[in-house]
């Protein structure tokens, strides 16, 4: 076994590998960019050392974890033996791998050969192809030309999948139904390619219709024995990026569960494959009017690529498959270290079986109301959840700032149980225990599409997250979110009566329970009233005229009102007054506690009774009965526009809301061109396709911004010309600032400026 292990990667398998290492006492070495200079990865390692520019700070990952000389560098300089490439970054990149052994450094991984022949996914299928293994028809050109490809489109059929034959992680991918899109989207395939992997060469792929995306975890050492480590299902994904991940499948049988198997083995001898890698194959879907016995028998399945390096979804396979009488789990980054040490496997092929069900979720930094747009940010409360059969893998901390520099995923929750229906049950709860404040993630979504009722029948398709999308958005809409708020301006049952009505309980409002985005509301401005609350001096007394009570002399206490704003939403107004037994002393003498009897109402709506108690990073609202508990947090970073943003979070869900005020919106508004178009995301700006000065069209493509693997295009809302342009190639934006101006055309009279 090695001494010291350098890990060329960052996050969560970053973590994942060095405690490995810790429990094998093998000294690890991480790398960090400055950007990284105080994650977990980087304190917990043995020692670590910082890459990028000496002259300037570049968290680039071109200019830090991409950079093989930096990582050879650093490996000498702490004397490691043997570089883990985790997953990402270099970790399939032949040339790093060969760039390590010409250093005297193990690469903890296949051959270099076999991932330059399986990196290259033409080449890659040519070679199973020989072995036996089933592919999928397609273009057989080794880099085919535009108009090759649009003749293999014509001779297998519509819809076809454009694919990037050097990448991976759905990165370029392109499904195309209509012809005369084919040319236009092989243009963009190529570009991507080009961008993200340095070759533009396409192939093109049959699409299979309902297609389940099922691989098979593989593990082979340097003497000759390969064996696998059962499926893994990663069918649930949207924009080819898995979200969900389960083993075993529940689609398969007995009989195709060993043909799979046996033709992934062939896959990874055919390049004479060592140590932990995944061989996946489309499965087409059971189409539910089809017979019982059309599920019985071998399924048909084809080979779709090999991934060269250990899986993110990989903890599933290690608490799912068991090894040996005792029924023993695998450390798969320890088998990984071993056979990369030159030792054998220890078991074999029939010493491996499958016990329990294990699912992983995959938590990322993404908006799931903005149609999935990357965000960032600090995180300001991080929670996350125990309990039994329940693993987190992740890479952030309390204070971890999220950029669009990297990849956006955080974390992987994953749940273990004995059977599948207690898998999915545990995850759920793990999911609603996961509180994230400060930066939007999609976990809350992955709870509520765990419990949509085809994830929960297992029957799976790589487009059933989209199509519900599209055709039953409520089965994944949080009922929190501030979309669902409606307020109502009704006037005729509490109106001018709530300025006078009695607040000593003998006339208790009736109305239609709050909805839970109301609630979510009224819990940011009690948030908020409850701040305003003065600390009570060291005698216990508290100024009552410093105390948000709305007392005044011979009246019901005053309405105190709070202004609000959620990104993308109207402002609405939340107005709150104590609720007191009618005396000056109980009105004057509020306890400087945190907790608080109110009443409250949102705009003009209906007003509610509500009690609510801070409790350190909880705020429990009761209203009409019901109590609520929100996970609270107040980001207070130096220059926020707005002040302090109050964020709140319930059921794996969160949201940001900002103060509202109507004077200095509306002075910004005053100087705003209807015709600004914003950053929707944190990102990089990669291609501008226009000139300031410059006639466009409504819907014309202006630039590209680019994030976390996502391409956003910024396009013209309108006739016009190009008044203002702030953007540039390779420039950093953050979200919402300005990137251009596009007058209308009939106001299109002054010269046009390039700010910068």
């Amino acid at each position: 076994m090695f001494d010291t292990v350098l890990v060329a990667n960052r996050g969560e398998i970053a973590l994942r590998v060095i405690r490995t290492l810790r429990r094998l006492g093998v000294r690890s070495v991480a790398v960090f960019s400055d950007a990284d200079a105080d994650a977990p990865h980087v304190r917990e390692a043995d020692v670590a050392v910082r890459l990028g520019p000496v002259d300037r700070s570049d968290s680039s990952a071109a200019e830090t974890y991409l950079r093989t000389d930096q990582i050879l560098a650093a490996a000498r300089r702490t004397g490691a033996q043997a570089v883990h490439p985790g997953y990402g970054f270099l970790a399939e990149n032949p040339a790093f791998a060969r760039a390590c052994a010409d250093a005297g450094l193990v690469f903890i991984g296949p051959p270099p050969g076999a991932v330059e022949l399986m990196g290259d996914k033409i080449n890659a299928k040519e070679a199973v192809r020989a072995a036996g293994v089933p592919v999928v028809p397609g273009s057989q050109a080794s880099a085919p030309t535009d108009e090759e490809l649009v003749a293999a489109a014509d001779e297998i059929g519509y819809p076809v999948l454009l694919k990037p034959s050097a990448g991976g992680g759905g990165k370029g991918m392109r499904l195309v139904r209509d012809r005369a899109d084919l040319p236009t989207e092989i243009a963009a395939a190529r570009r991507v390619a080009r961008t993200a992997f340095g070759d533009d060469t396409l192939l093109l792929e049959r699409w299979i219709d309902r297609p389940r995306h099922i691989e098979v975890q593989v593990l082979a050492d340097a003497r000759g024995t390969t064996v696998h480590l059962g499926e893994r299902e990663c069918s649930l994904q949207r924009r080819h990026q898995k979200l969900i991940e389960e083993a075993p499948s529940v689609l398969l049988n007995a009989e195709t569960r060993a043909a799979m198997g046996t033709a992934a083995v062939r896959a990874a001898e055919s390049c004479g494959y060592t140590g932990a890698g995944t061989v996946e194959f489309i499965v087409p879907g059971i189409d539910p009017d089809a017979p019982a016995s059309a599920a019985e028998g071998v399924r048909d399945f084809f080979f779709m690529e090999m991934n060269t390096r250990l899986q993110v979804e990989h903890p599933v396979t290690e608490l799912a498959v068991a090894v040996g009488p005792d029924s023993a789990r695998l450390d798969l980054v320890e088998w990984q270290l071993r056979v990369a040490a030159g030792e054998p496997l220890t078991f074999t092929q029939s010493d491996i079986s499958f016990l329990g069900h294990a699912i992983e979720a995959r938590i990322c930094a993404e908006d799931p109301e903005r149609d999935f747009l990357p965000t960032g940010g600090r995180i300001l409360t991080l929670d996350e959840p125990r309990g039994e059969g329940i693993r987190v893998d992740s890479g952030v901390a309390p204070g971890t700032v999220v950029t669009s520099a990297y990849d956006p995923m955080l974390a992987k929750v994953i749940a273990y149980g004995p059977d599948r229906p207690t898998a999915l049950r545990r995850l759920r709860a793990a999911l609603a225990d996961t509180r994230i404040l400060g930066v939007t993630t999609n976990t809350g979504f992955l709870r509520r599409l765990l419990a949509h009722p085809d994830v929960v029948a297992g029957r799976l398709d790589t487009g059933l997250v989209e199509q519900t999308a599209q055709q039953q958005p409520a089965l994944l809409a949080a009922p929190y979110s501030p979309s669902n708020a409606v307020p109502s301006n009704a006037t005729a049952t509490t109106g001018a009566a709530d300025a006078t009505r009695p607040v000593d309980g003998t006339d208790a409002p009736t109305a239609e329970p709050p909805t839970p985005a109301h609630l979510l509301y009224y819990a940011a401005a009690l948030a908020r009233h409850l701040e305003l609350t003065p600390a009570a001096d060291p005698g216990g007394w508290t100024d009552p005229f410093s105390l948000p009570s709305g007392w005044r002399l011979g009246g019901a206490p005053a309405w105190t009102t709070h202004r609000l704003r959620a990104l993308g939403q109207d402002p609405v107004s939340v107005r709150i007054r104590s609720i007191t037994a009618g005396n000056v002393a109980d009105a004057t003498d509020n306890s400087a506690g945190l907790t608080r009897e109110v009443e409250l109402r949102l705009d003009a709506g209906p007003v509610h009774r509500a009690r609510a108690t801070l409790a350190g990073e909880r705020l429990h609202l009761t209203v009409d009965g019901l109590q609520t508990a929100f996970a609270l947090a107040t980001d207070t970073t130096p220059g926020l526009a707005a002040g302090p943003v109050t964020w709140l979070g319930i059921e794996g869900d969160a949201w940001p809301l900002h103060a509202y005020d109507p004077a200095v919106e509306s002075a910004a508004g005053a100087g705003a061109h209807h015709g600004a178009l914003t950053a929707p995301m944190p990102g990089t700006v990669t291609v501008v396709k226009t000139t300031a000065g410059e006639t466009v069209r409504k819907g014309q493509p202006l630039l590209v911004l680019e994030a976390m693997k996502m391409e956003h295009v910024i396009a013209a809302p309108h006739d016009g010309v190009v008044a203002e342009l702030r953007a540039a190639a390779g420039a950093t934006v953050a979200m919402e600032d300005l990137l251009v101006v596009v007058t209308p055309a009939e106001e299109a009279a002054e010269p046009a400026e390039v700010l910068s």
